[in-house]
């Protein structure tokens, strides 16, 4: 008896002791004090510009997302009464269907620069990235709209060598700024070279290229421009950032990102009033062209086939095409998988969305790309991808989403999982037959 109460008492202090310890607040997946300090820097740095780079100034309401909780901080309250203030920022959580992104977006009334949490711990390279992502916000009244064009011919050998000779001569054009300049000038030259024999091989490539570089081409450069350093170390980093490029899996919808910045030094350093008036149509090559006053010679092939031995474009033949099978495999074994095996259809429909890395696209064809990790949403649900999904497109929109085929096509309490994906199903769909056997496709009920 003296044994069984000895025991009854432990247990009623040990239950006493755990109600007297206080339970400790969990931990904001965001710090609010160093997301306001983020806040404030972005802000300094926009004042410190003053409107000068795009006529307008670039701070707006920014949004910093941590993408494992979808937990958020603001710089300011929204519209519709989601965020709550707290130390003099406001959190909340963002719902579902919006996707953890370093993007412009329009969420709970207000159009928000959305940055993934954590930010670099680099000041500069912090700085690149909110001015970055700031530039998004703003190119729509710049009347410079956001566009994403596949550029598949990046992918391909002939299109990957001259891309890397372009940065092999820009790279040459900015290196030495207290170069003659008459060397500047005939680097610039070997960079329109090698931009125009590239684009002669392959119709689509002026149109498509233009486009990225003028979307994120220019927010590149502007995250470079007021990253808060002087032009001189700046276009040390853009050197430094063209010598690492090659580096990167695929370029297709990564190019701009060193492009841009690289020809917009360059533009500034010639004097030339270029950032007025940009269009959709304006081109990179031709403003640069008209800034160095190039007059190039009549056969750009072979004078792009000369100049291109200066660069060692030999050896970087050799070694791209090397490489070509490595490619080749990777491309092929998600061509198996996404083309020709059984797949999930997901269509796009009113609502859809997605959030991917531009440095682990895959482009398999003019229309089709593997996105090696993908979030998608849209009136279906949310699709989480780890491991390959194919992204349709047709003329001048998406078309819908594939992943490979799960084996047991059964949704349980509302998810599907597959090989590297995993589907959280809205009520209002089901899975029905696709148009091959073995192929599912989401419907509405």
């Amino acid at each position: 008896m003296r044994k069984l109460t000895l025991a009854w008492a432990c247990l009623f202090l040990a239950a006493c002791l755990s109600c007297a310890i206080p339970t400790l607040p969990q931990k904001p997946a965001i710090d609010p004090a160093l997301a306001r300090q983020y806040f404030a820097e972005a802000r300094k740095l926009s004042e410190a510009d003053g409107g000068r780079l795009w006529g307008k100034p670039l701070y707006g309401p920014m949004l910093f997302a941590d993408p494992g909780t979808s937990f958020v901080v603001a710089s300011q309250a929204d519209a519709e009464g989601r965020l709550k203030e707290q130390d003099g920022v406001f959190v909340g959580t963002l719902p579902p269907e919006v996707n953890v992104a370093n993007t412009a977006t329009v969420w709970a009334g207000v159009k928000w620069t959305m940055v993934m949490w954590p930010l670099p711990s680099s000041p500069t390279a912090r700085a690149r990235l909110m001015m970055h992502e700031l530039f998004h916000a703003l190119q729509d009244s710049l009347g410079l709209p956001a566009a994403s064009p596949a550029n598949a011919h990046l992918s391909m050998l002939e299109g990957r060598i001259w891309l890397q000779l372009e940065w092999r001569a820009l790279r040459q054009a900015l290196a030495r700024p207290e170069a003659p300049p008459a060397e500047r000038k005939r680097a610039v030259e070997d960079v329109l070279l090698f931009r125009l024999a590239r684009r002669a091989l392959f119709p689509k490539a002026e149109a498509e290229e233009r486009g990225l570089e003028m979307n994120e081409g220019l927010a590149e450069y502007t995250g470079y421009k007021l990253r808060g350093t002087a032009d001189a170390a700046t276009a040390e980093v853009v050197i430094a950032r063209l010598g690492s490029a090659p580096d990167e899996t695929s370029f297709s919808r990564s190019f701009a990102y060193a492009s841009g910045p690289a020809y917009g030094m360059l533009l500034d350093l010639a004097g030339a009033s270029w950032r007025k008036g940009l269009t959709p149509q304006s081109d990179f090559g031709e403003l640069l062209r008209q800034a160095y006053g190039i007059s190039l010679p009549r056969d750009l092939s072979a004078a792009a086939a000369e100049r291109a031995a200066i660069y060692d474009g030999v050896a970087l033949r050799w070694s791209e095409t090397r490489q070509a099978e490595q490619r080749k495999a990777l491309a092929d074994s998600y061509r198996r998988r996404l083309l020709e095996g059984p797949v999930l259809i997901l269509p796009v429909a009113e609502q859809f969305s997605f959030s991917f890395d531009p440095n682990a696209v895959i482009q398999l064809d003019d229309a089709n790309a593997c996105y090696r990790t993908l979030r998608a949403t849209d009136s279906w649900g949310v699709l989480e991808v780890s491991d390959g999904a194919l992204v349709v497109r047709g003329q001048s929109r998406f078309l819908h989403v594939a992943v490979q085929a799960p084996s047991d096509a059964t949704p349980r309490d509302g998810a599907l999982e597959g090989p590297g994906w995993k589907l959280t199903l809205s009520s209002g769909w089901q899975l029905a037959p696709g148009p091959r056997a073995g192929d599912h496709q989401l419907t509405r009920k």
